[in-house]
C-alpha cells in the first residue's frame, strides 16, 4: 500500500505553523507495513488541492488529507473534493444531530456556519469524529482510497486510530512489520555507526537499520518485514540484543521511553532524590524533569540563579570564587551544586551555568561554552560543553546533557543497571 499525505492550509505554507499531522500519520502506517512515498503541502485553494489530487492519485493507492473542514469560508476541501469527482453536496442529517448535541451539552448554540458544515459529497462515506464537528470523509474512486480528515491534530490522530487505520489495513492486507527502537544518548550518529557496522553487515536481508539523530542522543530504529514467512519477531529480538550489548553504556531506554522518565525511573528504583541549579538553561532541565508525571517522589525543587547575586543570595557561591573565576567557570558550578544540595536537602543535585548566546562570550569563553556539574554528599563531578552559537540549541543541548550526567553519576555511584531490553 502506497500513501500519499497532503496537508491543506496557508498557515503550514507560511511557517506560522509546522507540519506535526504528517510526521505522525507516517508513523502511524509504517506500523502497519504502508509505505508513505510523498508529503504535499497545498494552499487552501481550489488550484492547490486539485493539483495535489491530480498528483498523488497518479502516484498512490491511498490518500490522506488533512486540512480545510472547518465551518469558516476558507475552509473549502470538502466542496473542492466533491466537485473533483463530480458529486452532489447533500445534507447530512446525522451530523447536524450530533453537532446539535454537542453545543447543547457546552451550554452554548450552534451558528448557521455549523449547519452548513453538514453538507458533505454524496460519494462519502462519513467517519464519525468524537473529537469535534468536522467529520472525516472516506472515497473509494477506481480502487483508489482518498480520506480527507480535520486538520487539527487531535481529531486527525483521533479518525486515524479508531476509523481510518483499519480501513486501510481491511482494504488492502499487508505483510507483516514489526519494530525496535533503542534509546541511546551521549555519542553521536557516526560513532554509534562505527560500532555497530559489523552488526549492520550481518543483518538479514528482511530488515533493516535507521539511525534517527537529536540534539545529544540517537534512536535506532530496527524494522523487519516478512517476506516469505520468517519469525521476525525473533530475528529483531535478536539483533536488537546484540546491538544493546556493543552499547550498553549508551541505552537509557526502548520504545518512546523519553530521557527524563528512564532518569526518572532510576532515581525512584534507587529510592534517590534530586534538586537542580539552574543558570543560563533558566529552569529547562527543572521543565523536562517535571514533564513526567509522579516525579515529586524524587524531584524536590529548582533554584534559578541567573545574576551574580543570586548565586550568592541563594546557593553561596561566593563572591570570590565568582570575581576571580566568573560565572562559568568548574569553580562556581561546584559552589552551586553544594549550595542546591544543602538548601533543598536531596540525595543528588546538578547545576549548570554557561554563555548560551548569541552575545556575552569571549576569547577564552566564546558562546557556547556550559559548566555543569553533579554531586553527592561524597563526590562532586563536573563537565565542561563546547556547543555553539544558537540560543535554544544550546539550553536544550544542556538540558540533554544534564540529564544523562544523572544518569551516569546513578549507573556508578548507586549500581543501577541498564534497561533491559523486554
Amino acid at each position: 500500500m502506497n500513501v500519499n499525505i497532503v496537508t491543506v492550509g496557508d498557515e503550514i505554507l507560511i511557517g506560522q505553523i509546522i507540519d506535526t499531522n504528517s510526521a505522525w500519520i507516517g508513523q502511524q502506517l509504517n506500523l502497519v507495513g504502508a509505505n508513505v512515498t510523498a508529503i504535499h503541502s497545498v494552499s487552501d485553494s481550489v488550484e492547490g488541492i486539485r493539483n495535489a489530487l491530480d498528483t498523488t492519485l497518479k502516484q498512490a493507492d491511498v490518500v490522506l488529507i488533512t486540512g480545510g473542514l472547518g465551518p469558516t469560508k476558507d475552509d473549502i476541501t470538502k466542496k473542492t473534493i466533491a466537485d473533483y469527482f463530480g458529486a452532489e453536496m447533500v445534507f447530512h442529517d446525522p451530523t447536524w444531530e450530533r453537532i446539535q448535541g454537542m453545543f447543547k451539552r457546552w451550554g452554548r448554540s450552534t451558528t448557521p456556519a455549523h449547519k452548513d458544515q453538514c453538507f458533505m459529497p454524496s460519494n462519502a462515506t462519513i467517519l464519525f469524529n468524537k473529537m469535534g464537528t468536522a467529520p472525516g470523509m472516506w472515497f473509494e474512486v477506481d480502487g483508489k482510497i482518498i480520506v480527507s480528515m480535520p486538520g487539527v491534530p487531535y481529531e486527525m490522530k483521533y479518525l486515524m486510530e479508531f476509523e481510518v487505520i483499519p480501513k486501510l489495513v481491511e482494504f488492502f492486507p499487508g505483510k507483516p512489520i514489526a519494530h525496535r527502537t533503542i534509546l541511546t544518548v551521549g555519542e553521536g550518529e557516526s560513532r554509534i555507526a562505527a560500532r555497530l557496522e559489523n552488526i549492520e553487515q550481518t543483518l538479514p536481508s528482511f530488515m533493516k537499520l535507521a539511525y534517527l539523530p537529536n540534539l545529544g542522543n540517537v534512536r535506532l530504529r530496527l524494522s523487519a518485514i516478512a517476506e516469505n514467512g520468517e519469525d521476525i519477531e525473533t530475528a529483531l529480538d535478536k539483533v536488537a540484543q546484540t546491538i544493546v550489548d556493543e552499547l550498553p553504556e549508551l541505552i537509557y531506554g526502548y520504545g518512546t521511553t523519553s530521557l527524563e522518565e528512564a532518569v526518572g525511573n532510576l532515581l525512584k528504583d534507587k529510592s534517590l532524590t534530586l534538586s537542580t541549579a539552574e543558570s543560563c538553561t533558566g529552569g529547562f532541565l527543572a521543565h523536562k524533569i517535571t514533564k513526567i508525571p509522579g516525579c515529586s517522589v524524587y524531584y524536590k525543587g529548582s533554584v534559578v540563579a541567573y545574576a551574580y547575586e543570586a548565586k550568592q543570595n541563594q546557593l553561596g557561591v561566593k563572591k570570590e570564587t565568582l570575581e576571580k573565576y566568573g560565572a562559568v567557570s568548574e569553580e562556581t558550578v561546584k559552589e552551586m551544586v553544594t549550595g542546591v544540595l544543602k538548601t533543598l536537602n536531596t540525595d543528588i543535585g546538578i547545576s549548570i551555568s554557561g554563555i548560551a548566546g548569541p552575545g556575552g562570550g569571549t576569547p577564552d569563553k566564546p558562546v557556547g561554552t556550559v559548566w555543569l556539574a553533579i554531586a553527592n554528599k561524597d563526590h562532586v563531578e563536573t563537565l565542561k560543553l563546547q556547543i555553539g552559537k544558537d540560543r535554544l540549541r544550546n539550553i536544550q543541548y544542556t538540558a540533554v546533557k544534564g540529564l544523562d550526567l544523572i544518569r551516569q553519576f546513578v549507573l556508578k555511584h548507586y549500581s543501577a543497571e541498564i534497561p533491559v531490553l523486554d
